[in-house]
């Protein structure tokens, strides 16, 4: 990474920033902004899961604390609390290892505080701070690890600082996210080279193996077995970004917070039969370091870009098991096959060895989505999908880090940059994450838009194959009414960002759309809002008014529960679902249109043809 392109990333990102406070959508607040945008793009990433935003700083029993964000993994033995440095200073300059150790202090006090009866001190008022203090005060005794994750502008110059335990003896894992890495990670998309794992430095010394490739091949492979301690030790440190997205949206689906019950009876009573047991796991790595030991013997020092692309849920099992059950791993050795690729076909050799490792299982070509045909098909009709005046079109990244592909394309040739930022702005860009959200939504899914983008993706994904078993390819007609859906929730997320409600803005913007949904499904012009590429002063007014009383639906429904991970239960969606609120007198006119020609009524929704009503 050259420095030019770290200081251009670094513009462009407080640029963003200052947009998006001069627009009134956003905070006041640059730090927290700042905070806003790459938390979002992280957890568009799968670099945090779910990430929320949440400002709370104070003392407590003469300890100060901060925290700026936190994510509870499904898992729930886990917390990850997030705390920012935002130098506000275009050029980046370096950190000083005070500040970042007293950040990260900060936030960690935070988790202390929490644990003694924060939540008893924090303003009533304050309910999502008093939520997740609570939340932390009755996990507390099952919070295995606590990752501390900061966000900064600045320059870190270090991948992590070892805090080692809490003040109650939780494992502190420690994130560095500095201008550098944000570079890396955001601005080429999150690469697996960032997952490092040193057999020798971590784990006592090289991990034994047998070479088992010829030397003609282009690849190298090597057989091994893993103790399961190291396994799990591994997937506590860097999570679901070890298990290959298309492999972790099978995972997610199939039930990955529950150990398999054959899998946890073998780790508890017979744990020196697991190796004859378990199939073990497929691994790809991006590169490694081997010695040879002799006698056709070698030893695995270290590995870059660690996938496991087979035996996922056999890796969770072991560390939920150690985890949530105390089981002792020590007698457990899991068979392990460790594929070396790279060069210029690394993805597509990744996503080739994904699939066929996963050939004899349920996982079906549709969740290997990177190429899914539905996807290809929906980036050409972006393409060739112009709006009414002929000049503009939306953009479709199906590939990370496409659009910027495109526009540097563009850039090349004389007159072409402008165009291109004409015809295909920013905000007319999309991405897999965001079709998946916009759909779901509208089809009421909000509870599984409320787990965030990487999963509403898996979910979404797994509708489309279920509903579609031989496939499904939208036309034209069918993207139109996509960008419509699309406009409408971002024009209900920027009315939510302008009434600065304080936390949960994700949740109530998802469930306000599964509002009208409910309400008026197949009765909305999405002609119309194509046409005009917004919605009627009428529609915005009407969900001005709704979105206050969504966020008080889920305040009340949620009762002593946090709102965010009440928001993810099918309960709440249903709650919501019976909520009444009238429809004005006057209909908006994406409304009055539909009504009108008696509009197709989604399978999903059960109104009645007498009665616009959630």
């Amino acid at each position: 990474m050259t420095d030019e392109a770290m200081e251009a990333f670094a513009r462009e990102l407080a640029s963003e920033v200052d947009e998006a406070i001069q627009s009134g959508d956003g905070s006041i607040y640059s730090e927290e902004e700042f905070t806003r945008i790459v938390l979002d793009r992280l957890g568009d990433e799968g670099a945090i899961e779910n990430p929320t935003l949440l400002w709370q700083e104070g003392t407590f029993a003469r300890t100060k604390y901060k925290i700026t964000g936190y994510s509870i993994p499904d898992d729930e033995e886990r917390l990850i609390l997030v705390t920012t440095i935002h130098t506000g200073e275009v050029q980046p300059r370096a950190l000083t290892r005070d500040e970042i150790l007293s950040a990260l202090q900060q936030a960690m006090k935070f988790y202390e505080c929490s644990c003694k009866g924060l939540h008893t001190k924090i303003e009533p008022s304050n309910t999502d701070a008093s939520e997740l203090a609570r939340h932390i005060y009755e996990a507390r005794e099952q919070i295995g690890v606590l990752r501390v994750v900061l966000l900064s502008d600045g320059l870190t110059g270090l991948r992590s600082i070892d805090l080692k335990k809490a003040f109650d003896g939780t494992r502190v894992i420690v994130d560095l996210f500095g201008v550098e890495r944000l570079q890396r990670l955001l601005g080429q998309g999150l690469r697996r080279d960032d997952i490092v794992v040193d057999f020798s430095a971590d784990f006592g010394g090289p991990l034994p193996c047998l070479k088992a490739s010829s030397g003609s091949a282009d690849y190298e492979a090597y057989l091994a077995s893993i103790p399961g301690a190291l396994l799990a030790d591994v997937y506590e440190k860097y999570g679901t970004r070890l298990l290959e997205l298309n492999v972790r949206a099978f995972l997610g689906l199939r039930g990955r917070k529950s150990v398999n019950a054959g899998l946890r009876t073998t780790i508890r009573d017979l744990p020196h039969r697991f190796l004859a047991y378990n199939n073990g796991i497929v691994a790809t790595v991006d590169s490694m370091e081997v010695e040879d030991s002799g006698n056709g013997y070698f030893g695995v020092k270290s590995v870059r870009g660690l996938q496991i692309v087979n035996g996922g849920q056999t890796t969770a099992s072991l560390h939920r098991a150690k985890r949530q059950d105390g089981a002792n791993l020590d007698a457990i050795s899991v068979p392990a096959k460790i594929i070396c690729v790279s060069g210029a076909d690394l993805d597509e050799m990744v996503a080739a060895v994904s699939k066929s490792a996963n050939s004899q299982n349920t996982v079906q070509p549709a969740d290997f989505s990177a190429n899914d045909p539905f996807h290809v098909v929906v980036e050409k009709l972006a393409n060739n999908t112009w709006l009414s005046d002929g000049k503009g079109r939306w953009f479709y990244e199906r590939a990370r880090g496409s659009y910027g592909a495109a526009e540097l394309k563009a850039s090349f040739a004389a007159g072409q940059k402008r165009r291109f930022a004409q015809e295909t702005p920013k905000e007319r860009r999309f991405s897999k994450t965001d079709l998946a959200k916009y759909l779901n939504a509208w089809e009421g899914q909000a509870h599984q838009v409320s787990f965030g983008n990487q999963k509403n993706f898996q979910f979404f994904m797994q509708a489309l194959k279920d509903e579609h078993p031989d496939g499904f390819e939208p036309d034209t007609a069918w993207f139109k009414a996509f960008v419509a859906k699309a406009i409408l929730f971002r024009a209900t997320l920027s009315i939510v960002r302008g009434k600065k409600f304080a936390a949960f803005q994700a949740n109530i913007v998802a469930y306000t759309i599964a509002s009208l949904s409910w309400a008026c499904s197949g009765r909305i012009d999405f002609d119309m809002i194509w046409t005009r590429q917004a919605i009627s002063p009428e529609l915005h007014k009407l969900l001005e008014n709704w979105v206050g009383k969504i966020d008080k639906a889920l305040r009340k429904t949620a009762g002593n529960r946090m709102v965010s991970e009440w928001a993810k239960k099918v309960d709440c969606r249903d709650a919501l679902r019976e909520l009444s609120f009238d429809l004005p007198d006057k209909l908006p006119p994406e409304l009055v249109a539909q009504a009108g020609a008696g509009g197709r009524r989604s399978s999903r929704s059960n109104i009645q043809d007498d009665a616009l009503r959630l």
